[in-house]
């Protein structure tokens, strides 16, 4: 099995869901980052979504957009970012990493050298936000072929005809945008999750992962109730943003992890 696969079982053996975190790769600067990235398994994380940085993240708000600047503004590259998976690998070989982010920079690195280079990285899966599956030849098909998980994006308004055609060749987890707009912004009803997760678990047996304004352990914990995950990034990315320094915001991004993973684990007790 792959490791979202051991990861998923082993959670749903214990009766709890995941917490799914996401930062992007170089923020605030390629040492404290991978610094976040090392430390995130032992504050909590259950699988890690590294973004790779573009220059226009069309699905993201403000705090995930200002990451990217900061981290291109820091020279942060795709040979970059998969040399901190490799380094992430060196004392991590269980939790589960997925690539997040658009199809551009993949494009201008090479698809098949990125498939390569990100299998022999130690990375999981990837998500690509601007790559529907009337593409799927492009990057999914090799993709997947090379054992990487190729994990969809669904929204509130895939309705039941396009939903079949989403997750056709999907893998590792579902990932549900549980607003109508960008990363940070808002909050669905938990009414509106459940019915969502009910919903999406008729058309697939794969996990079921909510993200989109999750942003307190409350929150989270209440999301984890519902789902097989839950996903935080833009509150994770604002503590960079907030934190005086490197060494606070790599302190401050860990303490938040910690406070969502209590939430999280707690949830079903």
């Amino acid at each position: 099995m792959s490791r979202l696969q051991t990861r998923f079982a082993e959670l749903k053996q214990a009766n709890r869901a995941a917490l799914v975190t996401f930062v992007t790769a170089g923020d605030p600067d390629y040492d404290a980052s991978l610094a976040i990235l090392k430390g995130l398994p032992e504050a909590g994380a259950d699988v890690i979504e590294l973004g790779m940085p573009f220059t226009d993240p069309m699905a993201d708000g403000p705090a995930i957009q200002l990451a990217n600047i900061r981290a291109l503004g820091s020279k942060q590259n795709m040979v970059k970012t998969l040399q901190m998976v490799r380094e992430f690998r060196t004392g991590n070989q269980d939790t589960p990493l997925v690539l997040m982010g658009y199809y551009n920079p993949i494009y201008a690195y090479g698809v098949a050298r990125f498939i390569a280079d990100a299998r022999e990285a130690g990375v999981d899966g990837l998500i690509v936000v601007d790559l529907p599956p009337e593409h799927n030849d492009e990057l999914c098909d090799p993709a997947q072929a090379a054992g990487l998980d190729f994990i969809r994006l669904t929204t509130p308004t895939t309705d039941d005809e396009r939903l079949p055609v989403v997750l056709a060749g999907s893998s590792g987890f579902v990932y549900y945008v549980s607003v109508a707009g960008v990363t940070g912004a808002g909050a669905a009803t938990l009414a509106h999750v459940e019915q969502a997760v009910a919903r999406l678990r008729r058309h697939t047996d794969l996990p079921v992962c909510i993200g989109f304004g999750i942003r307190s352990p409350e929150h989270a914990a209440s999301v984890a109730r519902l789902a097989d995950g839950v996903v935080v990034g833009s509150a994770l990315v604002d503590r960079i943003a907030k934190a005086a320094g490197k060494e606070q915001a790599v302190g401050d991004v860990l303490g938040l992890c910690r406070e969502l993973a209590e939430g999280v684990r707690g949830a079903r007790r």
